[in-house]
């Protein structure tokens, strides 16, 4: 279960404000990747907090409001579908998680980062391999990324219903590679993410000026 160790840590070294940033969505087929900062009360103890990916969706959007309710400040933010096919899906992630941190106030000045790359940010950052396990600030910022992702997921399957995205969130499963094959991409899906399902596909021109 996730604490306040990294946190502690950091303030002991003389720090004053620690944000925890994660994201979600980088595996997908479609859509934007959301990214969440969160700065917590030292100490604050939310029952359950953990890694969004361990909880169910009813236990993620309980602690979705609760870390609204307590945090000292959060960011929501995410990056398009195209700065994902112009940038990459990493380097896409990361302007999220940065555009997430710019929105806290006060402005921390140390963000610990979920996994092993932190690119450009205005402050230190420290990074965490499976920070969203270990860390109260990055698991918060996890479950706020994650549910916000999968509401947005329920806005696009409204759009495009016949791709199947409330279910399968975007990713890469059965019904959403055959719905490709034989649809081709809805204007929502990463070009850059589609050209080994779409080869040899009438539609595999259309990834030419992704």
């Amino acid at each position: 279960m996730p604490d306040y160790s990294y946190e502690n840590a950091a303030l002991s070294k003389g720090f004053a404000v620690v944000a925890g940033t994660d994201e979600a969505g980088r595996g997908p087929l479609c859509g934007e990747v959301v990214a969440a900062a969160v700065i917590l009360p030292q100490g604050l103890y939310i029952e359950g907090l953990n890694d969004s990916k361990k909880l169910s969706e009813k236990k993620r959007e309980k602690l979705y409001e609760l870390i609204i309710e307590n945090a000292v400040s959060y960011g929501i933010a995410s990056a398009t579908v195209e700065e994902i096919d112009q940038l990459n899906i990493l380097n896409a992630a990361q302007l999220a998680m940065r555009r997430a941190v710019a929105m806290l106030s006060p402005s921390p000045d140390l963000v610990l980062v979920d996994g092993n790359i932190a690119r450009e940010f205005e402050m230190a950052t420290r990074t965490v391999i499976g920070g969203d396990a270990l860390s109260c600030s990055i698991a918060a910022a996890s479950i706020l990324a994650k549910v916000t992702r999968d509401r947005m997921c329920l806005e696009w399957d409204a759009l495009y219903p016949e791709y199947g995205i409330a279910g399968h969130k975007g990713y890469a499963t059965k019904a959403h590679v055959a719905a490709l094959k034989e649809l081709g991409p809805c204007p929502i899906h990463r070009k850059s993410f589609l050209s080994k399902i779409l080869k040899d596909t009438p539609f595999e021109d259309c990834l030419k000026n992704k």
